[in-house]
């Protein structure tokens, strides 16, 4: 069998940074570089897998068992967050972790700091994959599309392990919440389904986030400073006033656990015109949709205030999938004695983001969220533990082993 840490380094290594500003699906054509590769391994295994126009790779493992059982999906995204660089990643990987301090990038003076990231210290002993401090690691999701492939490679080289029809999926734009807006369930065929999307060793989700996102576009009126008297109407100051008030208390760097938030996410301005980027999220569906009113209110007391020059666009992202998943919370009691069976703690817990599994719930497939294993995504403090990546395969053999049973 190829090593699983082959696997992840080739993944890692083909750039597939999706781009929210493309109206194209996938979002760019370097995603089809990894999915074409991924196709190509699953055929050489024998395994049938269709790549179709819109990026998404669809594969079936036949039944080898005379026993009528559900089809098992298991699914992970190929694309990288567009917050950082996801071009020529260089992995840096620490066999036998000591437990001190990473270097990530000795000319930046760029180190992983135990101090600012305790939970490093659970993995002492462990294999360490990290950036090079320049780039993310990609671990978010093509930790899970390794443990996928790992597990699929172990079904077909050993025979002996008997399983229902078991479906793997590929898709593209996760990270810019485009995942699966034409994924066919159907065409799939699984009844139920897990995303391999999580983050550190043992979490198990099926709640996640309503989530909007905003964009403002504000057209201030630009006049020489020196004559600007009644005349002048300053578009980043709007901003700023705007921003003052959504509640302090309510930014990311302030909650935790079931708590929702109004996140900046790019601002771009002038005197003469500012735009203005703002996801909004919240476990709560009455407290999303207060949320979504209140930014809504906050553009409407400015365009009174300042004449109509603020306009507000919102677009729903997803929703949270507990109301989908829980009517078939067998998965997830599987998903949660699959984890033990692994000598892992489960750690069941709300995501603070969302998933394709959030949207493929309301499609008529309940979708879990496994863990993949990594850390800090979307940035240059990424990492994952081997061994975690590992475990997380051995979690789809498992469960794929109760629902034999």
């Amino acid at each position: 069998m190829e090593k699983l840490l082959d696997k992840f380094l080739r993944y890692v290594a083909v750039e597939t940074t999706s781009d929210e500003n493309s109206t194209s699906q996938p979002s760019s054509m370097n995603e089809f570089d990894l999915l074409r590769m991924l196709q190509k391994e699953l055929q050489a295994l024998g395994i049938k897998a269709d790549l179709d126009e819109y990026g998404y790779v669809m594969a079936t493992i036949p039944s080898n068992i005379d026993k009528d059982i559900p089809a098992i999906g298991f699914i992970a995204h190929v694309d990288t967050s567009p917050d950082a660089s996801g071009r020529d990643i260089k992995p840096q990987i620490i066999e036998n972790y000591g437990g001190g301090d990473i270097l990530l990038n000795a000319e930046k003076d760029l180190y992983l700091r135990v101090s600012e990231f305790p939970e490093m210290r659970q993995y002492i002993g462990k294999t360490m994959i990290t950036t090079d401090g320049t780039t993310l690691l990609g671990a978010d999701d093509k930790g899970g599309v390794a443990a996928i492939m790992y597990a699929a490679q172990y079904l077909i080289e050993h025979p002996e392990v008997k399983h229902g029809e078991i479906k793997i999926g590929f898709t593209p734009d996760e990270e810019i919440g485009r995942g699966v807006a034409k994924f066919d369930v159907k065409k799939f065929g699984a009844k139920y389904a897990y995303t391999i999307d999580g983050g550190e060793i043992g979490e198990l989700e099926y709640e996640n986030f309503n989530a909007a996102a905003a964009k403002i576009h504000i057209q201030g009126s630009n006049i020489h400073p020196g004559y600007a008297k009644d005349k002048m109407v300053n578009s980043m100051l709007i901003a700023m006033e705007l921003n003052a008030m959504l509640p302090v208390e309510q930014r990311p760097a302030y909650t935790q656990g079931y708590e929702g938030f109004f996140h900046l996410t790019d601002i771009t301005g002038t005197v003469e015109e500012t735009t203005m980027g703002y996801i909004i999220r919240d476990h709560d569906r009455a407290k999303f949709e207060a949320k979504k009113e209140l930014i809504t209110e906050i553009v409407a007391f400015l365009n009174k205030k300042y004449g109509d020059v603020v306009k507000l666009e919102l677009k729903h992202q997803y929703y949270n999938m507990r109301q989908e998943v829980e009517p078939h919370y067998f998965i997830v009691e599987k998903a949660v004695k699959a984890i033990e069976m692994a000598g892992i703690k489960p750690k069941v817990q709300p995501i603070r983001g969302g998933t394709d599994g959030a949207n493929l719930s309301f499609m008529g497939l309940p979708c879990p969220n496994i863990f993949a294993g990594g850390h800090n995504f979307h940035g240059k403090y990424e990492y994952v533990p081997l061994e975690s990546m590992e475990k997380a395969s051995e979690v789809i053999l498992n469960i794929i082993k109760l629902f034999t049973e």
